[in-house]
C-alpha cells in the first residue's frame, strides 16, 4: 500500500528521527502497514494483531482508548465475535449470542451502518443527540470523546467492522481520522486469514468438541489418522423418546430434545470432557484420562452426570434420561469411508457401557457406573447392584448405581 501523500505534512516535521515516536504520520503509516500485511498477516492471531497495532499508534502519539473489531460469522451458536482492546484492560476475545443481532443493541448501530453501507462512520461523543445510539453515550459515559469505525472488507466479499475510540479533549484530529482510514485495507489483510483460522477452529468445535476440533485443524484428517488413549466414556439417552416423538408435534418435539441436549452439554463440557456426537437422542461423550490420570477423569465424568441430572430437573422436568458410564481404553479419531469421515471413539470400552446403559434402563436406574469407574471416584458415589450379564460378554460385571445428586 502506497503511503497516502495528504498525510505528508501532519503534525510533526519530515526531518525527525524514525525512531521518535512523533515522527509524521505519514512514516507512521508505511510502518504499519508495513508491519500488517507482513509479519502480522502471516504469523499472528487476531488478539496479537489487534495489540500490535495499539502499540505502534500509541507509540505514534495517538491516544487510542479502545479499539473494537468484530467479525461476522457463519456459526450456529454465536452470531459474532471480536477483539477489544482498551488502554485500561488490555486485549481479549469476545463473542456475541446470535440473539443479540436481532435486538437494539445491533440494530441502528454504527457497527451496521458500517456494514450495510461499507462506508466509515464518525461521531464526536462530546456532543451528542438525545437520539444518539445508546452505544456512544456508554462510550461517553466511560470518558471517550471521539468515535470512527471502518468497514473492514475481506475477499469473499463479506464486510467486518473496527471502531476506534480516543479519549483526548476534541477528540481526533483530521490528519490521525486519515491515518486511521488508510490503514482499514492493511487491517482487512492481516486480519483475514487470523479470523478464517479462528473461525474454522470455532466451527470444527461446534460439531466436533473442543478435543477432536484441535486435533483435525492440527492435521488429523485422514482416514486412519487415530490414536489410542484411556478415557472415561459417557452415554446418555432419553427416557421413552420413542412415545415422546409420537406425542408430541416435531418443532415441540425438536425444542425439548434440543433443552435436554444442552443440559448435557453444558454439563460435560464443564468438566473438560468432549460431546463426541448426538446419536438419535443419545449423546456420547468421553474425558480424556491425561495428567490427572483414571481418578481425575472418572471424578470429572461423575461430576457431570449428577450436573446434568439436577439442571434436567430445572430445565427438562418432565423429561428422564439414564447415563451409564465406563472407563477404559479407546481408539479415537477418524474413522469412516474414503470421502466421508466421523470423529468418534471406538473400541471394547464403547461397546461395555452401550451395554451399561440397557442394563440402567432394565434396572430402572437413571445412571450407572462399571467397577472400573467406582473403585476410581469417592465411595458415596456408587452402589453396588450386583453382578448382571451385558449382552456380549461371557461373564457377568458388576454395575454400580451412579449418584445423581
Amino acid at each position: 500500500m502506497v503511503p497516502d501523500p495528504t498525510l505528508d505534512c501532519m503534525e510533526t516535521p519530515v526531518s525527525q528521527s524514525r525512531d521518535d515516536p512523533r515522527r509524521n504520520l505519514a512514516a507512521v503509516q508505511a510502518d504499519i502497514v508495513a508491519w500488517l500485511i507482513g509479519p502480522a498477516r502471516r504469523e499472528l492471531s487476531p488478539e496479537a494483531i489487534v495489540l500490535g497495532l495499539m502499540e505502534r499508534l500509541t507509540a505514534a502519539g495517538i491516544p487510542i482508548w479502545r479499539l473494537r473489531i468484530g467479525q461476522r460469522v457463519a456459526n450456529p451458536m454465536i452470531g459474532a465475535w471480536g477483539v477489544i482492546w482498551s488502554r485500561s484492560e488490555g486485549v481479549e476475545l469476545y463473542t456475541v449470542p446470535r440473539t443479540v443481532l436481532d435486538t437494539s443493541a445491533y440494530h441502528g448501530s454504527p457497527f451496521q451502518a458500517v456494514i450495510t453501507t461499507r462506508k466509515s462512520v464518525r461521531q464526536s461523543l462530546e456532543r451528542l443527540a438525545p437520539d444518539a445510539h445508546s452505544v456512544y453515550f456508554e462510550l461517553a459515559a466511560a470518558g471517550s470523546t471521539d468515535y470512527i469505525a471502518l468497514p473492514i472488507e475481506y475477499g469473499d466479499g463479506s464486510v467486518q467492522g473496527a471502531a476506534f475510540t480516543i479519549d483526548r479533549p476534541g477528540g481526533f484530529t483530521e490528519n490521525e481520522v486519515a491515518l486511521i482510514d488508510a490503514l482499514a485495507p492493511a487491517i482487512s489483510a492481516a486480519m483475514e486469514p487470523a479470523a478464517m483460522r479462528h473461525s474454522m477452529t470455532s466451527l470444527l468445535e461446534v460439531y466436533l468438541g473442543v478435543g477432536p476440533a484441535g486435533r483435525v485443524a492440527g492435521g488429523a484428517f485422514r482416514r486412519g489418522a487415530t490414536t489410542a488413549m484411556d478415557a472415561a466414556v459417557l452415554v446418555t439417552d432419553i427416557r421413552g423418546y420413542t412415545p415422546m416423538s409420537e406425542r408430541l408435534a416435531p418443532d415441540a418435539l425438536l425444542e425439548t430434545t434440543g433443552k435436554h441436549f444442552e443440559v448435557v452439554v453444558d454439563s460435560v463440557r464443564a468438566e473438560g470432557g468432549d460431546v463426541l456426537k448426538f446419536i438419535g437422542d443419545g449423546v456420547l461423550s468421553i474425558f480424556p484420562a491425561e495428567q490427572g490420570g483414571r481418578a481425575d477423569a472418572c471424578q470429572r465424568a461423575a461430576r457431570s452426570v449428577a450436573s446434568a441430572f439436577d439442571k434436567g430437573r430445572s430445565a427438562t422436568p418432565d423429561l428422564s434420561f439414564v447415563a451409564a458410564l465406563h472407563f477404559g481404553p479407546v481408539v479415537y479419531g477418524n474413522i469412516g469411508s474414503v470421502d466421508r469421515l466421523d470423529f468418534t471413539v471406538v473400541g471394547p470400552t464403547v461397546n461395555f457401557v452401550s451395554r451399561l446403559e440397557a442394563i440402567s434402563k432394565a434396572l430402572d436406574k437413571p445412571a450407572v457406573c462399571s467397577a472400573d469407574v467406582a473403585r476410581s471416584i469417592p465411595a458415596d458415589k456408587a452402589r453396588s447392584l450386583g453382578r448382571h450379564a451385558l449382552k456380549g460378554f461371557a461373564e457377568p460385571q458388576e454395575v454400580f448405581e451412579l449418584a445423581t445428586a
